[in-house]
C-alpha cells in the first residue's frame, strides 16, 4: 500500500514530506510533474494532482494531433476518482498504485547521475555530422528548450529530482488538462499520454534520436516557412530585411569545414542590437516585442543582428516557435544562447 493512501496529502492538515516525497516521485514517473521530489505540497504539485485526477476522469487515450493512441486509457485506472479537487484521497492513491503496477503503462526514465549523462548527450550531440540543420543551432534551441539538459539536475537541498525534463502544455480551456508533453533535451513533443514503450526506450530515452527530431523540424521550418510565396510560408522579419535574396543556407560552400557549422563564428562577426519591450519586431512593424504573452518585460542587449547573417536559419528558427510576437523573442534568446555557446 502506498504509504500516502490515508495521509489526505493537500487537504487541511500539514502532509508528512516523506509522503509527499514518495508522491511526487510517482507523479513524475507518470508524467504529471513538471519537477521538485523535495517534500513540499506546494502549487505545482497540487497541480499535478489536479492533472492526474482530470486524465483519470476524462483520459480515454487518443492523440491531441494525430500522433497516435496510447499504448492504454487512462480512465480504465480510475479506482473511484470523481472530482479535480488537488486532494489525495483513498481513491487517488488506489489508481496511482493500479498504475504503477501495472506494466502496461510506461514509466519515465532517470538518471543515477544526471550531470554525466546530460554531458555525454551533448559531445554526442554536437558530434553529429548533420548538414540537414546546422548543429550549433540545434544546441542553442536546446539550451532555451530544457536548459541543454536530457535529465533533471536538482537545483536545491532535498531536492532528489533526476527524472528526465518534461514541458508540460495546456492550451485548453481547463487548465487542469495537459494537452501535450516535451520530453528530454529536444523536448521531443508527444500529444497522447501515457507514451507508447517504444517511444520511451528509444525517441524519449536516447538523447541522440531525441534531439534528432528538431533537426528535422527546423529544416522543415526553413524550406516552407521561410521564403515562401504564399500566406502563412514566408517569415515577415525576413521579407522586410531580404525581400529579393533567394533562400540562404550557408555561406560557406559544402566542401569547406565550417559548412553548417561555424554557426557561433558568425553570430561573434555580426552587428549586435538591444531589444526592449517597444522595440518593433522588425521595421515598419506594427507590433512590438512587449506585446508577447510569453514573455514578460522582454530585454535583450547586444543579440546578434538577424539580418546580417549570410544564412537564413535566423528566421528558420524563429518559425520553429511559430509565429508573432513570442517567436520573435524566442528567436532573440536563441541568437543569444548560440553566441554564448562554445565553437563545435
Amino acid at each position: 500500500m502506498l504509504s500516502y493512501r490515508t495521509a489526505n496529502i493537500g487537504g487541511s492538515t500539514k502532509a508528512d514530506p516523506a509522503r509527499v516525497r514518495d508522491l511526487q516521485s510517482h507523479l513524475r514517473a507518470l508524467g504529471y510533474l513538471y519537477r521538485g521530489i523535495d517534500g513540499q505540497f506546494g502549487p505545482g504539485t497540487r497541480m499535478a494532482v489536479r492533472r492526474l485526477q482530470f486524465d483519470l476522469i476524462r483520459n480515454d487515450g487518443r492523440s491531441r494531433d494525430g500522433d497516435g493512441e496510447a499504448p492504454i486509457k487512462m480512465m480504465d485506472f480510475n479506482r473511484g476518482v470523481v472530482a479535480v479537487t488537488g486532494v489525495v484521497d483513498p481513491a487517488l492513491a488506489d489508481s496511482i498504485e493500479s498504475l504503477l503496477d501495472d506494466a502496461r503503462v510506461p514509466k519515465l526514465p532517470r538518471s543515477d547521475d544526471p550531470v554525466t549523462a546530460n554531458r555525454t548527450a551533448l559531445t554526442a550531440i554536437s558530434a553529429v555530422a548533420s548538414t540537414l540543420a546546422p548543429t550549433p543551432f540545434v544546441l542553442a534551441v536546446f539550451q532555451q528548450e530544457s536548459d541543454g539538459r536530457h535529465y533533471t539536475v536538482p537545483q536545491t537541498a532535498g531536492d532528489s529530482d533526476t527524472f528526465i525534463t518534461i514541458g508540460l502544455d495546456t492550451n485548453s480551456s481547463s487548465k487542469d488538462e495537459v494537452t501535450s508533453r516535451g520530453y528530454g533535451i529536444g523536448q521531443y513533443t508527444l500529444f497522447h499520454h501515457p507514451p507508447r514503450p517504444e517511444e520511451v526506450a528509444g525517441i524519449i530515452t536516447d538523447p541522440v534520436r531525441n534531439g534528432w527530431y528538431a533537426y528535422v523540424e527546423l529544416r522543415d521550418k526553413f524550406d516552407h516557412f521561410v521564403a515562401g510565396s504564399t500566406a502563412g510560408t514566408q517569415a515577415d522579419d525576413r521579407a522586410a530585411e531580404h525581400p529579393i535574396l533567394p533562400l540562404r543556407l550557408c555561406r560557406y560552400s559544402h566542401s569547406d569545414v565550417r559548412y553548417m557549422r561555424g554557426c557561433r563564428d558568425c553570430a561573434v562577426q555580426v552587428g549586435k542590437v538591444d531589444i526592449a519591450a517597444k522595440t518593433a519586431l522588425y521595421h515598419e512593424a506594427t507590433q512590438t516585442y512587449g506585446d508577447a504573452t510569453d514573455y514578460w518585460n522582454p530585454h535583450y542587449v547586444g543579440v546578434p543582428d538577424r539580418a546580417q547573417f549570410l544564412c537564413d536559419w535566423p528566421y528558420a528558427v524563429r518559425r520553429y516557435n511559430g509565429s508573432g510576437p513570442n517567436s520573435f523573442n524566442y528567436q532573440a534568446r536563441i541568437l543569444l544562447n548560440l553566441l554564448a555557446s562554445s565553437p563545435v
